[in-house]
């Protein structure tokens, strides 16, 4: 108990010189010990590293998490070293009620055919996003975490010890400064004009104590100037370690880079599956805006065009029980199109803009770049979701719904 007091003791006595030395500073009344611009440079450096890592960490848990309700739920079960539980991403949410409002609907019916195969996709969609997430959380967040709450607390503990020795050094300086200005004055030539001997063993005693006071003064100086000079180098080592991390923090970067390209690369073709599916369907949904309801025609009509289509797009008129078309090739009329023979009618051609890009699947159809402007007309016996398209020297067929029919 006795040793305990003792310390405490101790510990507070240096405790007030600190905070004497560090308010005299502040003040302007002691002199500071200034470490040099190397060092300097390399606490400017860790300081800028530690707070830029800050920001870009959260900034990437913004990205990948934008609920913040999630993001504190999710540092709390971190922070409780418990797993955190599978969470089920909005594509995926979105699929499963898109399926669901398909079997409500009708799987087999046009709109739900469509939500079917838009929910497969926004599921991918989903699955593709939880594997981007949990990708950059290893390899990105991990390590901007761990250099935080690891290197950057170690490197903040040996700054703030360096710190006190610092100001251990300082008052030390101040102590030993005080004493040789002490020692001078009790040495000065007393006055022999003194009728009072007793004046001169005060003053030589009050020497003999400052001589020792300077010696002591100078001792505790060339401790602390070691324990300073010790610290210093151990939390420079440190601080040059910043050059490692940021090599280490360059490497995830790429990671985190390449796992984002390899998800938006994903996506893209997902879509682009998507969009190949929808447009080979989307007669189907509508069909009744260009060329009226299939179904509802008689057997006897059907050799004619729909009379639909033919209010919106003029086509050459078939001859029953011909099987020559004038203008047509044959092979048109036993179904198979070859685009490079066939002629445009006389009339029934119309001007029509491409409402999206559009990849030809083989060599009798027409690839389409949206916005650009294209002529197209009508062939008897062609699929009613399809038109003859033209393009300067070039033509073949193009899906209706990728169009605007212009007046």
């Amino acid at each position: 108990m006795e040793f305990n007091v003792k310390k405490l003791a101790s510990d507070a006595g240096v405790f007030f010189s600190r905070a004497m030395q560090f308010t005299e500073e502040k003040l302007g009344q002691a002199e500071k010990t200034e470490l040099d611009a190397h060092f300097e440079n390399l606490l400017a450096r860790a300081d800028c590293t530690k707070n830029w890592t800050e920001k870009i960490l959260r900034q990437t848990e913004v990205l990948l998490q934008p609920n913040p309700s999630a993001r504190v739920e999710e540092f709390l079960y971190e922070k409780l070293d418990r797993k955190v539980p599978s969470r089920v991403t909005n594509g995926e949410l979105l699929a499963q009620y898109m399926t669901e409002a398909a079997n409500d609907f009708g799987p087999g019916t046009p709109y739900g055919k469509t939500l079917i195969k838009v929910g497969e996709t926004q599921r991918r969609l989903g699955a593709a996003e939880r594997e981007f997430i949990h990708s950059a959380s290893i390899n990105f967040l991990t390590p901007l975490r761990n250099f935080l709450e690891g290197d950057w607390r170690t490197i903040s503990k040996e700054r703030r010890i360096l710190q006190n020795r610092r100001l251990d050094l300082d008052a030390c300086k101040a102590r030993l400064k005080k004493a040789k200005a002490a020692e001078a004055k009790a040495a000065a030539v007393p006055d022999f004009q003194e009728t009072r001997p007793r004046n001169y063993v005060l003053s030589a005693s009050a020497s003999a104590l400052w001589s020792d006071e300077v010696e002591k003064a100078e001792h505790e100086l060339r401790l602390t100037q070691t324990e300073f000079d010790r610290q210093a180098e151990v939390t420079r080592l440190l601080l040059e370690g910043i050059s490692s991390t940021h090599v280490n923090h360059l490497r995830c970067l790429h990671e985190f880079v390449e796992s984002q390209t390899n998800y938006y690369a994903q996506c893209y073709q997902f879509m682009l599956d998507l969009q190949k599916q929808l447009g080979s369907s989307k007669g189907e949904i509508f069909s009744g805006t260009f060329v009226g309801n299939a179904e509802s025609a008689s057997p006897a009509a059907a050799t004619s065009p729909p009379a639909v289509a033919a209010a919106t797009l003029p086509a050459v008129p078939t001859i029953p029980v011909v099987p020559t078309i004038v203008g047509v090739p044959n092979t048109v009329a036993e179904g198979v199109l070859n685009p490079s023979e066939v002629k445009p009618p006389a009339s029934g051609t119309r001007r029509a803009r491409v409402l999206y890009d559009y990849e030809a699947a083989d060599s009798t159809e027409l690839a389409l770049l949206a916005d650009e402007m294209i002529t197209v007309y009508s062939l008897p016996g062609m699929d009613p979701d399809w038109l003859i398209g033209e393009r300067g020297n070039q033509k073949g067929k193009v899906p209706v719904t990728y169009l605007e029919l212009l007046s």
